[in-house]
């Protein structure tokens, strides 16, 4: 299908500003196109990833995606969706940003062939432009009637703005133009919340290339969660694509924990899945929801999209060994990603029996408790159930030298590192 009716079937699509004449252009030839993203930080999260998965279908369509990393923009911060002004970082900082986000978007387009992503950074076309060449040949064709009325500003004017982060408009629309110019980019797309600056845009390069300059905006939809929560955000906070900042495994749970009244959708715009394909897992949704299969098929699409084939089936196995409780099949650095979040002890080497063990370490509150679950069978040593109470913990037990991982109950888990 064209790739607008497959964006519509996907619900990905916002707004348009001339949606005939995209769909023509579309069909017509291989058309170029941008998302911008500025370097705020060292990653992305999923919620940045969102516009760039539309981007990636418009590659895999046969067009050509260009991705914009603000080096200029990133210094001085988009007012977007914000109620207060962003801190300025340093040109070092930002450039370290630069580069790292770089390596990521890389990861995540083809970068070989006709379509091939390019990528450009807007320091390179503003360095060099003098105060007086910004106000007479840009800031002229800008109305402060029009910008004021620009929702990113006007929700702004009763807190404030500086003119910093006002005038991120026109750094923006200068991209879209320099981009237009030099690069035949004739499609911008982004978020919701990046209508006003698209729109911008579009009106610079009007002026200065004339009313019938062929070029387009198209937005996504504001991506809220079946219960009206934000999405991307997990209960330590937001999910990285970065692995250091967000393990696989992390990432694979998040996606492996969605809800069901939001599956489905996320199928739709994360996943390259096919219509059919996703219409299959619908059904099972609504037929075998205990199954979870749409839910692993979503993790198991992004976590090997996102990071890849080997790291998926790292998580796959940490999540396995947790659910059966078979923890001696796992590496240490396995260990140490699947319970990073898990309560967590530190314990000497020395040898020491089972019931003091615990009770020294906090795990259990008193022996009385400690050798009534030891008795029962609830104490579990790295997968292994402890009967008796002469059990004696030994460095020798700890996996790859460095943990012991103790369950109590079915559920509940403690790491203990080895100091």
């Amino acid at each position: 299908m064209n790739i607008i009716d497959e964006l519509l079937w996907r619900d990905a699509i916002n707004q348009q500003t001339d949606a005939d004449g995209l769909r023509e252009l579309t069909e017509s030839k291989a058309v170029s196109l941008y998302c911008g993203v500025d370097p705020t930080g060292n990653s992305m999260h999923i919620g940045h990833l969102i516009p760039f998965m539309m981007l990636r279908r418009f590659q895999l369509a046969g067009h050509r995606p260009v991705i914009l990393i603000g080096g200029a923009t990133g210094t001085i911060g988009d007012p977007s969706g914000r109620q207060s002004e962003r801190s300025l970082q340093t040109l070092e900082q930002v450039q370290e940003n630069v580069d790292a986000l770089t390596a990521q978007m890389k990861k995540l387009f083809i970068t070989e062939g006709d379509n091939q992503v390019r990528m450009v950074n807007n320091y390179d076309w503003t360095k060099d432009m003098n105060v007086i060449e910004f106000l007479r040949d840009i800031g002229k064709n800008f109305s402060i009637n029009t910008m004021l009325a620009k929702d990113v500003v006007s929700s702004r004017l009763d807190s404030g703005i500086s003119f910093t982060e006002f005038s991120y408009q026109i750094l923006q629309s200068m991209d879209y133009l320099h981009l237009y110019q030099h690069e035949d980019v004739q499609l911008q797309i982004g978020g919701s919340d990046q209508w006003g600056n698209i729109t911008s845009g579009l009106d610079l390069i009007r002026k200065k290339e004339g009313a019938d300059a062929k070029a387009f905006g198209l937005t996504i939809p504001l991506m809220l969660k079946a219960d009206g929560t934000k999405f991307g955000k997990s209960a330590g906070g937001a999910v990285w694509l970065d692995p250091k900042q967000t393990t696989p495994y992390e990432f694979y749970q998040f996606w492996a924990n969605t809800d069901d009244r939001d599956v489905v959708k996320y199928l739709k715009y994360f996943t390259f899945l096919s219509k059919e394909e996703i219409e299959a897992l619908e059904e099972k949704v609504a037929t075998e929801p205990h199954k979870r299969e749409a839910q692993k098929t979503l993790a198991e699409e992004m976590t090997r999209f996102v990071h890849s084939e080997e790291l998926l089936e790292q998580a796959k196995r940490i999540s396995a060994a947790l659910f059966s409780g078979d923890i001696s099949s796992l590496t240490a650095d396995e260990i140490e990603e699947g319970f990073k979040e898990m309560p967590t002890f530190t314990a000497t080497k020395e040898s020491k029996n089972i019931v003091d063990w615990l009770v020294d370490l906090g795990i259990e509150p008193s022996k009385r408790q400690a050798r009534e679950d030891i008795t029962k069978g609830a104490i579990s040593i790295n997968g292994e159930r402890v009967n008796e109470l002469e059990t004696e913990i030994t460095a020798e037990l700890a996996i790859g030298g460095r943990f012991i991982i103790v369950r109590k109950g079915k559920k509940n888990y403690s790491l203990v590192k080895l100091g």
